[in-house]
């Protein structure tokens, strides 16, 4: 089976690593038909095991190799498909739109998160099959009030976040 798995924190606040040697670390662990998708921790193989499974093993192997506490959340091509599909906002020109790739119910905590923000214009948030999206105008990621929620450390190994054109770069890697 197709999977990638999203790596949280790679190559931001000082945690920085080739993809090659990530893949060199999947390799190792067994996945097969392994490469990278961007700088940003996006790491697509196949591997006949479960993914809660490879969730296990991977985060340990690259938690020894790399010496930090790994958090990686994987998903199958399936289920990659899925947030591609699901995306309820427009494309624009002027916004960034995020999907968020975690635990299960951490879309509900996120959409708390949200509520209880402050928001720009044009800022919005909406959960579609389980999943949390979120818009944000260019320029105000890191500044809005949500944004700050990205980096909590009580949320670090619950999610990460992906702009939907990785998932696309994702999706034809897959395919």
């Amino acid at each position: 089976m197709k999977y990638c798995a999203f790596l949280r924190g790679v190559n931001v606040k000082g945690t920085n690593m080739k993809m090659a040697d990530v893949c060199q670390v999947f390799k190792e662990a067994g996945m097969l038909d392994v490469s990278s998708i961007l700088a940003s921790g996006n790491i697509v193989f196949s591997s006949d095991k479960k993914a809660e499974d490879l969730k296990k093993i991977l985060e340990k192997a690259m938690s020894d190799h790399f010496s930090y506490e790994a958090f990686l959340f994987i998903k199958s091509q399936e289920e990659t498909e899925v947030f591609w599909n699901s995306i309820p906002f427009e494309k624009n020109d002027d916004l960034h739109i995020y999907g968020f790739v975690g635990n299960p119910g951490v879309e509900t905590v996120l959409m708390g998160e949200f509520d209880a923000a402050s928001k720009t214009e044009n800022e919005k948030a909406e959960i579609i099959n389980d999943l949390f999206y979120w818009q944000v105008p260019k320029g105000n990621t890191l500044d809005s009030s949500f944004g700050k929620v990205l980096g909590k450390k009580s949320l670090k190994d619950q999610f990460t976040s992906r702009n939907i054109n990785t998932f696309e770069k994702i999706l034809k890697k897959m395919s």
